[in-house]
């Protein structure tokens, strides 16, 4: 029986990919946040580990790390799923609020990964980053900022780590998932020490709120992932639906074209 490593478990991508791998016949160790959640994921199948991580909280990283590794002999693939994001107007967003934006996207998955690297030799590691970490969306630097340096801190991972570990990075587009309106409660004080940027926050939160109805169907993502992981030979980063991929191209023009280009058309969808 192979062994995998979810993250962020108990809704959107990661609770569809535990129940996809339930199917495929895999030990499945599953982390959850809320305690209330446990219960559900240990219905789904005696095949399902439940463990409590806390991607904010560094003690709670080593603690599950820990469980593990005394739990399973070796592990076939880790993928590190959770995630939230922080918004916000780079001139007054509160600097513990974006610390805490690394500390759950970024330093927790490289802590996590560093933890398990014994039992990792050989397996794949899949990181769920976003088309964000093309760095060219405003009001959300720090989401961005911190998936780009998920890729950016993994890449060299696999580059000293060679042929005992195959990282790969996956960077969806806007996907229907509860992230959206958890980011909406999440940032309910985005404002705070500026009001001159109201009405473009008032336009964001209505887009975000829409993006729980449209963009990539998370099912179609989780199959893409299960797909991935049973390649011999994956490529290093994937990018997946039309938005994503119109992202990485447009963030390979000079900066000055895109900033002008991303403020004019912020400014035309505000206007309708």
């Amino acid at each position: 029986m192979k062994t995998i490593i979810i993250t962020g478990a108990t809704s959107g991508i990661g609770n569809l990919l535990v129940k996809e791998f339930i199917k495929l016949g895999w030990k499945v160790f599953a982390g959850f946040r809320n305690e209330e959640l446990k219960a559900d994921l240990e219905s789904l199948s005696e095949n399902v580990v439940p463990f409590y991580i806390d991607m904010s909280k560094k003690e709670t990283v080593s603690d599950a790390a820990r469980f593990i590794s005394e739990k399973a002999d070796k592990i076939d693939t880790l993928i590190n799923c959770a995630g939230c994001v922080v918004a916000g107007a780079m001139e007054c967003l509160n600097i513990d609020k974006i610390r805490g934006q690394f500390e759950v996207n970024t330093f927790s998955h490289l802590e996590f990964t560093q933890r398990l690297f014994s039992k990792l030799r050989g397996a794949k590691v899949i990181n769920i980053s976003s088309m964000a970490s093309f760095g060219i969306f405003p009001f959300i630097g720090p989401y961005c900022a911190s998936k780009r340096a998920l890729d950016i801190l993994f890449n060299s991972m696999q580059l000293e780590c060679g042929h005992d570990l195959k990282i790969i990075s996956v960077k969806p587009g806007v996907i229907k998932t509860p992230l959206w309106d958890k980011s909406i409660e999440h940032n309910s004080d985005a404002l705070s020490g500026s009001q001159k940027y109201e009405k473009e926050f008032k336009f964001l939160t209505k887009n975000a709120k829409k993006n729980n109805h449209k963009g990539l169907d998370a099912q179609k993502v989780a199959d893409f992932i299960v797909k991935v992981n049973s390649l011999k030979s994956p490529k290093s980063s994937y990018t997946i639906g039309l938005d994503a991929k119109v992202a990485e191209v447009f963030s390979k023009l000079p900066l000055d074209w895109i900033n002008f280009v991303v403020k004019r058309q912020l400014k035309q969808r505000m206007n309708k």
